[in-house]
């Protein structure tokens, strides 16, 4: 048995709550993972997991194991990059970034980045939910907003970004072009979903600082759906500049109240990269962190 290897499936395993769920996260048949942890337990002569129809869920020998096992591999992987990651970028890079932004910032650039580091294997993953790096196995994610704070994260400023509020020529035709804040009261305002119901802009000109309780019918945890309704007249919403600069630059959509900088709520407007602290050196890491700066620069 090779030990290393049955401890990376009995982690996956729990990790995935299930053997056909972990042995599609490893590319591998199903059977090869209950091989692989039915010979542990025979080794330790121990029950690790509970079998169900559904789910197989750690005992509470399994879990204690579990929590060791996943120190041992991390620090074998630590062990390895000191050795294999800090020379020419190679091996597998897996990356995840949010969605409208991997579509419209990266993608269009991808193949030169594979181009330019023909050793490196590249898993780009795109979601907008908040991911526990260690746990979903990501080298590198990209969040826009407000840098975490955690010792248990390295959090890395790279560039920056406006938002604009936009609303379709035509809808504007309709409506009062708002100039000040307070006069989007009067218009429906489509918003992001950041799990909250209500929702406040804030407005910032000079040492000025207004907030705004903005309303409307439409509430989505998809940029991409916010934009198609403004262009299809719905109102206005406050979306990112690389999402709409375009549109605008077309003149599909027209910026309002250019003259403020808006956020939604306390949230600020940095583009940052994060990774867990034992990749710091990672030469795969450093080489996406600076094509991503390159990008940014040249916006």
């Amino acid at each position: 048995m090779d030990k290393l290897l049955a401890l990376n499936m009995f982690v996956e395993t729990v990790r995935c709550g299930g053997y056909s769920a972990a042995a599609r996260k490893l590319g591998i048949a199903t059977s090869s993972v209950t091989r692989q942890v039915a010979a542990l337990e025979a080794d330790l002569g121990a029950v690790l997991l509970s079998r169900s129809t559904r789910h197989n869920t750690p005992t509470d020998a399994g879990a204690n194991y579990f929590e060791r096992a996943v120190s041992i591999l991390e620090a074998v992987a630590h062990a390895d990059s000191l050795v294999s990651d800090r020379g020419e970028a190679r091996g597998r890079l897996r990356i995840s970034v949010p969605v409208e932004f991997g579509r419209r910032v990266i993608a269009p650039h991808i193949g030169r980045f594979l181009a330019t580091y023909p050793e490196l294997n590249v898993s780009l993953s795109l979601s907008d939910e908040i991911i526990d790096l260690s746990k979903e196995r990501v080298d590198v994610s990209v969040r826009l907003g407000t840098a975490v704070s955690s010792d248990d994260i390295v959090c890395k400023p790279v560039g920056q970004f406006e938002r604009w509020i936009v609303g379709s020529p035509s809808y504007l035709v309709q409506a009062r072009l708002p100039e000040t804040p307070l006069d989007l009261l009067e218009h429906p305002c489509l918003k992001f979903d950041y799990g909250s119901a209500q929702q406040n802009w804030q407005f910032r000109k000079g040492d000025e600082l207004f907030s705004v309780a903005v309303t409307g019918r439409l509430q989505s945890n998809n940029a991409d759906i916010l934009r198609e309704a403004a262009l299809d007249d719905q109102g206005l919403t406050l979306l990112a500049d690389w999402l709409v600069m375009d549109d605008v630059r077309e003149g599909k959509l027209t910026r309002v109240l250019p003259d403020f900088q808006v956020n939604p709520g306390n949230a600020n407007a940095s583009i940052n990269v994060m990774f867990l602290p034992n990749h710091r050196g990672s030469s795969r890491i450093r080489v996406f962190v600076e094509f991503l700066q390159e990008l940014l620069s040249h916006r």
